[in-house]
């Protein structure tokens, strides 16, 4: 496993997180497809094994119950001290008034859940889920910034919005003395590539650390084009992301199956491989539900594409409609 600093911080994350939104309580969340405490925990102990130290959660993921099963998991399988634990805070937890959002209330109540759930005294990586319309950017920025005076969080990122946003947070917290973003998860992938118009470079220039999800596009850059999976015929978030440019998206496929053809690799490793050579990457989140699937991701670490195999990749792409953002 490669190590690398997350950003301008002095942070050490491997060069693959594992995403934990497929952990849970599948009754507890709006994806069925999820896997349980028992079948999760091979994965997180793969993922251990591999070299991964880096692990991203969310407090809506499975109602918390994602929080809890890494939480217990990384307790029995890690040293602490070495492992990067991300988690994220936006979307409603609770039905009723201050149930979602970013508000000051939201954030101190929220992150002392998260930790509760976690099982840990400090979170590695507090992220914005989302932007919140409803809440100014200051009180957001300030409430961050006091979660990490307070010991309860090590750094701040961001999630999944418009450039011009992003670059304006980070602007209010250094011209208060607060704490800034030192990331970006955001929506990158073959399929979607509108990251590379504003925030990649906003983020290359800044020395924002970037962890892109859905780095295989829920996994439609590693089969044929009509194969089906339980996740593709049952996740209804999926089909709202790819789903409406399905046609055009089809010969990026096919072009990614002839290199992995060529190259006897597995598609996985070719996407992967495109998206690790992409500034400034730092880590994309790896959304594994089987330990196979690790171990494809860690094989794309050894994997270099030549500018014609990229060229190759990138030139059936055409613009896509914005996904992702609130």
């Amino acid at each position: 496993m490669e190590y690398v600093k997350l950003g301008n911080t002095g942070i050490d994350v491997s060069r693959l997180c594992l995403g934990c939104m497929g952990f849970g309580v599948a009754e507890r969340w709006i994806h069925p497809w999820v896997l349980d405490e028992e079948r999760s925990r091979p994965i997180i102990k793969e993922a251990l094994e591999q070299g991964i130290n880096f692990f991203d959660t969310a407090n809506v993921y499975s109602d918390g119950t994602s929080e809890e099963i890494v939480g217990r998991a990384l307790k029995d399988y890690a040293n602490r001290d070495e492992i990067v634990l991300a988690t994220k805070v936006y979307f409603q937890m609770h039905q009723g008034p201050n149930g979602s959002g970013l508000s000051r209330k939201a954030i101190m109540s929220e992150v002392d859940k998260s930790l509760k759930r976690l099982g840990t005294d400090y979170i590695d990586l507090y992220q914005i889920h989302r932007w919140d319309y409803n809440t100014p950017i200051e009180e957001t920025m300030e409430a961050l910034h006091d979660v990490v005076k307070a010991g309860k969080v090590r750094y701040i990122g961001a999630s999944a919005m418009h450039a011009w946003r992003f670059l304006k947070a980070n602007y209010t917290a250094e011209r208060n003395g607060w704490t800034r973003f030192v990331s970006m998860q955001n929506h990158y992938n073959l399929l979607y590539r509108e990251e590379e118009r504003e925030m990649m470079p906003l983020c290359k220039e800044e020395k924002i650390g970037v962890i892109p999800y859905s780095p295989l596009a829920s996994g439609r850059l590693t089969r044929d084009w009509s194969e089906a999976t339980h996740r593709s015929e049952t996740d209804q978030v999926q089909k709202s992301k790819y789903d409406a440019m399905a046609d055009a998206d089809r010969l990026i496929v096919e072009r990614l199956a002839a290199i992995a053809e060529e190259r006897g690799v597995p598609r996985v490793q070719i996407a992967l491989a495109w998206l690790l050579q992409k500034e400034p990457v730092t880590a994309p989140i790896i959304g594994a539900t089987k330990t196979s699937h690790l171990k494809d991701a860690a094989a794309a670490l050894a994997i270099r594409l030549t500018p014609e195999e990229v060229a190759s990749l990138e030139e059936p792409y055409i613009p896509h409609a914005v996904v992702g953002y609130n």
